[in-house]
């Protein structure tokens, strides 16, 4: 996975933290959270604002 495969990295957020509102997490701890998905392939130099609010809306959204 990269950084742009954003639903499929809302769904394994979602499947691995349930515990976790996604409205709660910051941009910090999403990008940890996201970095230490298996099979995630880059880091966070590729990262950015937009991408990380990309995540979390989708992961919101499948939890809807």
């Amino acid at each position: 996975m990269k950084w742009t495969d954003t639903l499929d990295i809302a769904i394994e957020l979602a499947e691995r933290h349930p515990e976790i509102d996604p409205k709660t997490v910051n941009f910090v701890d999403l990008m940890r959270l996201v970095m230490a998905l298996p099979g995630f392939e880059e880091d966070e130099r590729h990262c950015g604002e937009k991408k990380l609010e990309a995540i979390q809306l989708a992961w919101m959204e499948e939890l809807d």
